[in-house]
């Protein structure tokens, strides 16, 4: 049997890539914007389970947690979406 070849230029190889290294990284970071939100919302356990916790209740698990959830969710969007500009010639 025969090994095929890769023959594409480095240009051509490109035009087949759905995605280039800003894409990547724009995907890592809202991976990591994602992350964090998840993390902000953890903690405050009550030691004593009849003993209500108003601590659920905090700004940083209710809002901002959610803030950077969401925002994490537009990065990603914005990541799969963006299209490398043509390059003039």
């Amino acid at each position: 049997m025969s090994k095929v070849t890769n023959t594409l230029s480095k240009e051509e190889k490109s035009k087949f890539m759905p995605f280039r290294k800003d894409n990547y990284i724009l995907l890592l970071i809202g991976l990591a914007c994602i992350a964090i939100g998840f993390i902000l919302m953890i903690g405050g356990s009550s030691d004593d389970v009849d003993v209500f916790s108003p601590d659920v209740y905090s700004f940083r698990r209710i809002t901002l947690s959610t803030i950077f959830i969401v925002l994490g969710f537009v990065v990603e969007i914005y990541a799969i979406m963006r299209q490398p500009k043509e390059k003039e010639a």
